[in-house]
């Protein structure tokens, strides 16, 4: 019997004394780094990331002065970080998210002014961050969230005039969020959520570019300063569940950009200000646990983006009339009965037009369309005639559909079989339940379905660019489709499927990633679609099922085993990448690319340049900045299709390492 052997950094790697990097992320190395690598005097850049490495930072790392970057994210190390690191005076950036570090942050940060990036993230340390930095006058990130740092935020945060982010969500800060923080002028992220500050918003952030404030689960008083609508790139404003009180400003109706808004669980009176209806890009608002009254507005039926409206336990009155058009309402439990069943009515009240699905324990919220009755589907679609016909699966073929309100959908019929019975009850079920329970930019929406004696059916948005297998095929398309569009592609990709695996409960395996059930929109954003062979992972038990999936993506292990977890879904997600890159299935290539060992194989094929010949040729060779996350991406991809199960990265893992390789490149 073979036994598997865990494989450590040998006390041999410091004689490498002319090294200058040392990479050696994503394999299955465990056991700590020697204290031998303190010999390496020359090195500027170490990488760790996403192993099974674990006990203590060695202090001889402290002899590291030439050292530029210490990457140790993902991994088991326990103690203190490295308190000398930026010995050198040349130190830039450090990230150490998702360990078991404890301890304070590294003194000789404090005054590290060549310090770029910080990302400590998900792990245990401690300390008073009062005065834990200086002014630092390069620093462009910090993420401290997830930690047990206490002490206050410090004014000085003011004079960081590079800092573009500044995330300590989840800690326990107290006092004031300081005015003279807006002294840093080009900061876009602000998370401070789930902490215990108290006092006003100070009216001087409302001049900052902000894109993301984050403020929720404080101790926030006083009212929402009226000029926060001069943040006009402001995306998302989280507000929620703090102290917060008086009238919802009527000016927040001018965050003409804003995608999601929580100002739930406050202490807001007054009437629902009717400008919010302006906001067309809302696809989330949460007023819920207010002391609101009056009407909702009528121009809230113009949210036409709108996915998620909270106006729970409020003092409310008057109907639903205006929301016809809106796909997701949660209203508080006394509503729902009387809102699901304007919902799913027909236009001729018949039992037999249009009956939900009974399933039991499916769902908990129901989304539908108000004007799509069965009617208008059968119209638009003429029977479903093969003229309006865009594409055929194993489950049922699509058809485009133009609605009576002009809206544009994609209807996925159901196969059936004679007897009028549809041909997989469980695959059409476990579509509506997914795409129900999960909401993401990057995850096809599901706007309504209907089970029909004579057809069942699916509506979700039109996608107009169709499928990535579909662009590749045509060479007009797959030109239009450079290299911009196609790293965001993979990211897009790789965004949804860790939102599935890590953020969903139960978490989400889709078990059939593929080039034809990723589909585009007009701006080449990615969505994933078809969720009829998706798994909802139970934790207490195996998850064993049958073969699903498509050949050519499908990983490995599933012709000797049939349990299904993420790492299926990270193997399908490296074919896609290769072929995205090649601009078609890599097929025999991923075998020969496997024969050989992976990190020998990605350093011939970058440094040589023979991975150029492989790319899609319709295009132009990828030049810098885009070449290096091209680069990148072929590295992330094959790292994705080790035989191996275990020793793949996760999908999270995957999207770090893509945010940061393109981070790195603005830096």
């Amino acid at each position: 019997m073979h036994i598997a052997t865990k494989m450590s950094i040998p006390f041999t790697i410091g004689n490498l004394s002319k090294l200058s990097t040392l990479s050696i992320s994503y394999n299955k190395l465990s056991g700590s780094i020697p204290f031998t690598i303190g010999n390496l005097s020359n090195v500027r850049e170490l990488v760790f990331i996403g192993n099974e490495l674990g006990g203590k930072i060695p202090i001889e790392m402290s002899m590291l002065t030439a050292l530029e970057s210490l990457q140790l994210a993902d991994n088991d190390f326990i103690g203190h970080l490295p308190q000398n690191i930026c010995i050198g005076g040349t130190f830039k950036k450090i990230s150490a998210e998702n360990n078991n570090f404890i301890g304070p942050i590294p003194v000789s940060l404090k005054n590290c002014s060549s310090l770029i990036r910080v990302r400590l993230q998900r792990n245990q340390l401690t300390g008073d961050i009062t005065d834990a930095f200086g002014v630092l006058p390069n620093l462009d990130y910090i993420e401290l969230s997830d930690n047990n740092f206490y002490g206050q935020l410090s004014p000085n945060w003011g004079k960081f005039r590079s800092l573009t982010s500044l995330k300590i969500s989840n800690n326990n800060l107290s006092g004031v969020i300081p005015p003279e923080l807006a002294g840093a002028t080009k900061l876009q992220q602000l998370h401070l959520s789930s902490n215990h500050l108290t006092g006003n918003i100070p009216h001087d952030l409302c001049n900052l570019p902000l894109f993301d404030l984050s403020l929720d689960n404080n101790n926030l008083t006083g009212n929402v300063p009226k000029e926060i609508a001069s943040m006009q790139k402001l995306q998302i404003l989280k507000l929620g569940s703090n102290k917060l009180s008086g009238l919802i400003p009527k000016q927040l109706g001018n965050l003409l950009n804003l995608l999601n808004m929580s100002l739930s669980q406050n202490n807001f009176q007054g009437n629902i200000p009717s400008e919010l209806g302006k906001l067309k890009f809302l696809t989330s608002l949460d007023l819920g646990g207010n002391s609101l009254r009056g009407t909702i507005p009528s121009m809230f039926g113009e949210l036409k983006s709108l996915e998620t409206l909270n106006l729970s336990h409020n003092n409310l009155s008057g109907n639903l009339s205006s929301f016809d058009d809106m796909t997701s309402l949660i209203l508080g439990k006394p509503m729902l009965t009387q809102i699901s069943y304007h919902l799913c009515q027909t236009s001729t009240n018949k039992e037999d037009q249009a009956t939900s699905i009974q399933t039991p324990n499916i769902f908990a919220i129901w989304s539908f369309d108000g004007k799509m009755v069965f009617e208008n589907i059968i119209e638009a679609t003429e029977d479903f005639d093969d003229k309006h016909l865009i594409g055929v699966g194993g489950q049922g073929c699509v058809y485009k559909a133009v609605l009576p309100t002009g809206q544009v959908v994609a209807v996925k019929k159901l196969h059936s079989v004679p007897n009028g019975k549809m041909l997989n009850l469980k695959a059409f079920t476990c579509e509506i339940q997914a795409l129900t329970e999960i909401r993401h930019r990057n995850i096809v929406k599901l706007y309504g379905f209907c089970s029909h004696s004579q057809f069942s059916f699916l509506v979700c948005e039109f996608l107009d660019n169709g499928s990535v297998e579909k662009t590749l095929k045509d060479d007009g398309q797959a030109m239009a489709f450079d290299w911009y569009k196609r790293v965001n592609v993979v990211k897009d990709v790789a965004n949804a499927l860790c939102y599935m695996h890590h953020e969903c409960s139960p978490r989400i395996v889709h078990r059939d990633i593929s080039s034809k059930n990723v589909l585009l929109d007009s701006e080449y954003v990615a969505h994933v679609s078809d969720f009829g062979t998706a798994k909802f992972l139970n934790p207490d038990s195996s998850n064993w099922t049958s073969f699903v999936g498509t050949f050519g993506y499908a990983a490995p292990e599933l012709a000797y085993t049939m349990e299904v977890n993420e790492k299926c879904d990270v193997y399908s997600f490296g074919v896609l990448a290769w072929e995205i890159l090649f601009g078609k299935h890599p097929g025999d290539v991923i075998s020969s690319l496997l024969g050989s060992s992976p990190s020998t194989l990605v350093a011939s094929t970058l440094d040589h340049m023979a991975l150029m010949d492989k790319l899609d040729q319709r295009l132009p060779h990828p030049t810098k900045p885009i070449g290096k996350e091209v680069a990148s991406i072929a590295k992330i991809a094959m790292a994705c299709l080790t035989e191996s199960p275990r020793s793949r990265p996760t999908m999270e893992q995957v999207a770090n390492e893509l945010e940061m390789s393109s981070s790195s490149l603005m830096d």
